[in-house]
């Protein structure tokens, strides 16, 4: 009885299964599809978050910033660093880049922000490296009278990259007593940047009651270092900008130092780079 009322269905009927059939096929493959890659895009996010055993040994080495770190802080400098290149690209020109020049463009981003609550960075997709200093039109090298650059925050068609040249950026960490770090110094022009000008007044990270005590003791440190009274690099005395960035760089690289000879100064960038320390 059963068979005989299969064999009795109409010819659109069977069409209809079949179509059915072919549809839930389709739906079967396209479940696997998606598992497989949920599972592939699970995995890489886990990988993408393994942070390599080489970066502690490295900054251990050469950041006197992170040595000086607990081992929580240490842990969440290096997740910082990790999510920092998940979100930038590095380039390097004419040589192959090592992970010790993402190590070293890495923290120089994060020691300026380290304090900070949940910062990120909105003013920069890419960092351009080049092997040695380069001059305006990027042509690199040492034996030239043009003007040669460590490093700078692009313009114009470089809009929201940095430049950096792999030497100066290498000698920043490498060398412990000059109280200079390009890194440092171009990712400060950076925090500069975020109220629309690079001018040397961090805006968004003082608050207004001390805008004016920060413009009077800078004008006094330009004033010092081209009266050749301060041991601040005289690259800090030709522009507030400078000014800013070359004190920033002492303040992370010398701290002590520049606590016991400079006290107003090291109290201010404290409390800029350092906003949360009172609470």
């Amino acid at each position: 009885m059963f068979e005989k009322v299969l064999i009795s269905l109409p010819s659109n009927t069977l069409n209809s299964s079949s179509d059915f059939n072919m549809i839930y096929v389709a739906l079967f493959f396209t479940l696997i599809i998606l598992f497989v890659g949920l599972r592939n895009k699970s995995k890489n996010t886990r990988e993408s978050k393994i942070i390599p055993t080489e970066w502690n040994e490295i900054l251990e080495k050469h950041v006197r910033f992170y040595q000086l770190l607990n081992a929580e802080e240490k842990q969440l400098f290096q997740e910082q660093m990790r999510v920092f290149l998940d979100e930038i690209y590095i380039d390097a020109v004419q040589f192959e880049l090592e992970e010790v020049d993402r190590v070293f463009v890495a923290a120089s981003a994060i020691i300026p922000v380290f304090r900070f609550r949940n910062w990120q960075y909105t003013n920069i997709t890419g960092v351009i490296i080049y092997p040695d200093n380069f001059n305006e039109n990027l042509g690199f090298g040492s034996d030239s009278e043009d003007r040669w650059i460590a490093g700078m925050v692009g313009t114009g068609k470089y809009e929201n990259q940095m430049l950096l040249s792999r030497k100066a950026l290498h000698h920043g960490f490498k060398n412990k007593t000059d109280k200079r770090n390009t890194g440092i110094h171009e990712f400060i022009h950076l925090l500069d940047k975020t109220d629309g000008n690079i001018d040397g007044i961090p805006h968004n990270f003082l608050g207004q009651e001390y805008i004016i005590p920060w413009l009077n003791l800078m004008h006094q440190g330009m004033e010092a270092i081209n009266k050749d009274q301060s041991d601040l690099r005289n690259y800090g005395g030709t522009k507030q900008a400078e000014f800013f960035t070359v004190a920033s760089e002492y303040f992370f690289e010398r701290p002590k130092l520049l606590r016991r000879k400079h006290p107003d100064l090291y109290a201010m960038l404290e409390r800029c780079y350092d906003p949360y320390k009172s609470e």
